[in-house]
């Protein structure tokens, strides 16, 4: 095993550089903090057909066809999906209607 010696003064540059880069990670990027996909939350397929009350593979037909259908979706691999919680709310919302409004 190698040790390394540093000055305080390279320690010292090392935290900054450190912290820097930490306080850098959780800045947040331009979307606003109501758009937060990546900390909002995400469904399975199994889940999201719970919640839409429709089986599985009508999501996992939606996805394959061409245009795909249905709520977005993020490919994580080649057989794992997810549905951002933002895009499912945004999606349902967008297909509801009113019969008041309608009126």
């Amino acid at each position: 095993m190698t040790t390394y010696r540093l000055s305080p003064d390279q320690i010292a540059q090392l935290l900054s550089m450190r912290a820097r880069q930490d306080s850098a990670l959780h800045e947040p990027l331009d979307a606003p903090a109501d758009d937060d996909l990546l900390h909002s939350g995400w469904y399975t397929t199994e889940e999201m057909s719970s919640l839409l009350k429709v089986d599985p593979s009508t999501l996992r037909r939606w996805r394959t066809t061409t245009p795909p259908q249905g709520p977005p979706f993020v490919k994580l691999a080649s057989r794992h999906y997810v549905y951002s919680v933002l895009d499912a709310q945004r999606w349902i919302h967008a297909r509801r209607i009113d019969p008041a409004a309608a009126a």
